[in-house]
């Protein structure tokens, strides 16, 4: 059983690294202390003077006691000093394990070992995965953004990154207000790539749906709008709809719904959508209403998610190379660690071909 102080210290503990009682701030005294946690003064002292000890609180003579600047001179421990900090926004899902995969085998070849946290697209899991970190004494971080086009309310944590001297890089997206190195795949261009294939092909009304709330998502909407630019006999006929990572999926494909079922004049021949996750759930959906993939409608994705070439139909979709930036960011970052300059690197993606998708003009052929 926990002991009462070992509680109070976690507790205080946690307050500090959470930003409640935040550096050089006066945190309550022992009175006080023994008031809020219900215990003795000489339990206070106990996890005080650990916590004092470990660097995390400093004492100003007649003037109580302050959080100390504990990211650069807490206690440091061996153990703490050969990890990297990984940041997802998942781990087990989707892309992720062969990111991740790539990074483990870089970082783990060099010697370090990597502590991994995700934040499920939201901001205070990856304030909290950050700060734990930093508590961690990582070397260094690797991080996917989490909903990287909207206001970021972590950026004082960032700002404790840098303050630290500890190199940090980003993946997949970036915060354009930070000046960190980052690994990325060429959404805009990928996308428009995509979709020259189907409008030269015949398609002319696309259903482009996007996540707009990661840069991801945005950059592929602009190289969507750029194809049918490029495209101006046809440029009319596009339609974009919009959605965040928060949404429901039902009401995503409710929505993608209504926009089908309409007159055969008006249907769109084509659905892109924002990754192959998002494109299995649209085939599902629509092979429920009684469409046919592609005959009806083509479906194309995003990524090359591993199970997208083996349902049927096989998903059209840009190929994500996701072991490989994986093991680029780890490499850049081990470099960084190393005080050598890298700079930001942006794959291509390839567009693969499969069943999913059909050219309209008869004379044509996928």
């Amino acid at each position: 059983m926990e002991t009462k102080y070992v509680m109070v210290k976690k507790n205080l503990k946690h307050h500090i690294i959470n930003g409640k009682y935040k550096i050089n701030e006066k945190i309550p005294t022992e009175s006080e202390l023994m008031a809020i946690y219900s215990v003795s003064r000489y339990t206070i002292r106990r996890a005080v003077g650990d916590l004092e000890h470990e660097g995390y609180i400093y004492r100003v003579q007649g003037g109580g006691m302050y959080v100390n600047d504990w990211i650069n001179n807490k206690v440091r421990s061996e153990r703490s000093n050969q990890s990297i900090g990984v940041v997802t926004t998942h781990i087990a899902d989707y892309i992720f394990p062969n990111i991740i995969s790539g990074i483990d085998q870089v970082i783990s070849d060099a010697g370090y070992s990597l502590l991994l946290g995700n934040t499920h697209d939201e901001h205070d899991n990856e304030r909290h995965n950050l700060l734990n970190m930093l508590d961690n004494d990582v070397l260094g971080f690797i991080i996917e953004p989490t909903r990287s086009t909207l206001e970021n309310p972590n950026l004082d944590i960032y700002q404790m990154i840098i303050q630290s001297g500890k190199p940090a890089v980003f993946i997949n997206a970036h915060y354009p207000e930070l000046d960190f190195p980052y690994v990325e795949v060429a959404d805009t261009a990928s996308e428009k790539k995509l979709m020259d294939y189907l409008l030269d092909h015949g398609h002319e009304r696309v259903l482009g749906v996007f996540q707009v709330d990661d840069m991801q998502g945005v950059n592929r909407m602009n190289g969507f709008i750029r194809s049918y630019q490029t495209h101006p006999n046809v440029a009319s006929s596009g339609d974009i709809m919009m959605y965040r990572s928060a949404d429901d999926i039902n009401d995503v494909l409710r929505k993608i719904k209504n926009r089908v079922e309409v007159p055969d004049s008006a249907r769109p021949t084509a659905i892109v959508c924002y990754n192959d996750q998002l494109a299995m759930e649209v085939i599902g959906m629509l092979g429920k209403e009684g469409f046919d993939i592609p005959n009806d409608i083509s479906v194309a994705g995003f990524d090359d998610y591993e199970i997208s070439k083996y349902i049927n139909p096989g998903i059209t979709t840009m190929i994500h190379p996701k072991r490989r930036l994986g093991e680029t960011a780890a490499e850049m970052l081990i470099d960084m660690i190393n005080k050598k300059d890298r700079q930001s690197k942006v794959f291509d993606a390839d567009l693969v071909i499969r069943d999913s998708t059909k050219a309209i003009d008869a004379t044509k052929t996928v």
